[in-house]
């Protein structure tokens, strides 16, 4: 399974943007998928979560009800709505999935990954 992410940018507080994660080489409904990401110095931090079939999401503690993920399976994409975005969400985003079928926020739990779109947000 192989992930791509598009949609980053640099916008500026206070914005929105939409990241997208096409996948090739394999169906994504067979997967739970997630994002994640990682700022200059730090480690990889878990953003949000969605289920094989999309019924459930979870998030990490700071996303604050800002973020929504979702998947359209027959376009073998998901995605991350991000909205209200600040400064400290200046990230590398990452896709990932994984196939144990249980929600889960730690990286080492995940088998594929993107190779990243960058999102800068400007105060």
């Amino acid at each position: 399974l192989y992930l791509a992410e598009s949609g980053g940018g640099t916008v500026q507080t206070g914005d929105s943007l939409r990241l997208s994660c096409v996948a090739s080489g394999g169906r994504i409904s067979s997967f739970d998928m997630g994002w994640f990401r990682q700022a200059p110095g730090k480690e990889r931090e878990f953003v949000a979560g969605i289920n094989w079939v999309g019924e459930r999401t979870h998030y990490g503690a700071f996303v604050e009800g800002r973020f929504t993920i979702s998947r359209d399976n027959a376009k073998n994409t998901v995605y991350l709505q991000m909205n209200s975005l600040k400064p400290e969400d200046t990230a590398v985003y990452y896709c990932a999935a994984h196939s144990n079928k249980i929600p889960t926020m730690f990286v080492g739990d995940y088998n594929y990954w993107g190779q990243g779109t960058q999102v800068t947000v400007s105060s």
